[in-house]
């Protein structure tokens, strides 16, 4: 089934296996994936300054932080709020460090970063409660952080990607802080595809069934296709979508997730919700790995302008 991948991300496999996520595997996946996140040389002169907060949930803990913001922007900046992914089981705010500088200088926009609490240990809806703390903490905070509230989008990859379109759909019901975006990088959004049966080149490759599997059944602490999930775990599950932010959604089209994001983007469409949707040929699951690829320099452009349009929406060109 490699014939059927782009030829320019085919060196992404070399180094992205399938992952055999098992209770005794995950804390060495986990090790390796910050190892190789620090082992990645920050740019010079990238034009964006970042930090860390520890902010305070409501029920207690501490959640960290990692905020980016560009040097040269003057006023309010817009904001994105940032979900890294992970499978709802692995990843951290290192993840998506050097992407997440990149996304300030592109969208001239803060970025903040969420580490988010991991299954197995937290089951939902810990991760999801986590990230409305960053939004309200973000919201609550705007003013000294030179943000206006008003263009806060939040953006996540895989299970970032689930846990953004979760958010959007918790801030919606509990009338919280208004959110102006939502960029959707291959997310994770439905429980129900570890029980449906879906073509073979689907998931063949890096983000298999059996990780699926895991990731679900560890973020719900059940077998997930249960009829009683929560719309705030799996938003696919949620049965009213009016109401809900404008959505990017952007996805390859060997990802397991290809068939839920689509249909997430069509139940959209039908509540009314203004959605841009985006299938990569030949990419599989995590296809940015390969920031030089061209699919990728494509997506990274196209989430990016939908960002933009938002968050800036006065520019032209």
């Amino acid at each position: 089934m490699r014939d059927l991948i782009d030829p320019s991300l085919l060196p992404g496999l070399d180094f992205m296996p399938p992952l055999d996520l098992t209770p005794e595997s995950l804390p060495i996946i986990r090790e390796g994936m910050e190892q190789m996140s620090a082992a990645v040389p920050e740019p010079e002169d990238s034009g964006v300054e970042w930090r860390e907060e520890r902010i305070k949930a409501p029920d207690g803990h501490e959640l960290l932080v990692r905020i980016y913001r560009p040097l040269d922007g003057d006023g309010l900046l817009p904001a994105v709020l940032h979900v890294h992914g992970g499978g709802y089981v692995m990843g951290s705010v290192s993840t998506n460090h050097l992407s997440n500088i990149g996304l300030a200088a592109s969208t001239a926009a803060l970025i903040l970063s969420v580490d988010y609490r991991l299954a197995p240990e937290t089951v939902a809806p810990g991760a999801v409660e986590d990230c409305y703390a960053a939004l309200e903490w973000l919201h609550g905070n705007a003013a000294a952080l030179g943000v206006d509230p008003a263009k806060i989008a939040v953006r996540g990859e895989s299970a970032g990607g689930g846990l953004a379109a979760a958010l959007a759909l918790l801030a919606r019901d509990r009338g919280g802080p208004t959110i102006a975006h939502q960029n959707l990088i291959y997310p994770m959004l439905d429980d129900r595809t570890c029980i449906t049966r879906l073509p073979a080149h689907l998931g063949a490759f890096v983000w298999t069934p059996q990780a699926n599997a895991f990731g679900w059944r560890s973020l719900l602490g059940q077998e997930p296709g249960s009829a009683d999930v929560s719309p705030y775990a799996a938003p696919a599950r949620a049965e009213e979508l009016a109401g809900l932010p404008p959505a990017f959604i952007a996805v390859g089209a060997l990802d397991l997730f290809l068939v839920e994001d689509m249909d997430y983007a069509r139940r959209l469409i039908e509540a009314g919700v203004s959605v841009e949707l985006h299938v990569y040929p030949g990419a599989y699951h995590g296809f940015d790995v390969l920031p030089d690829a061209a699919p990728v320099r494509q997506m990274k452009r196209d989430a990016v302008a939908a960002l933009r349009k938002v968050l800036h929406p006065g520019e032209t060109g």
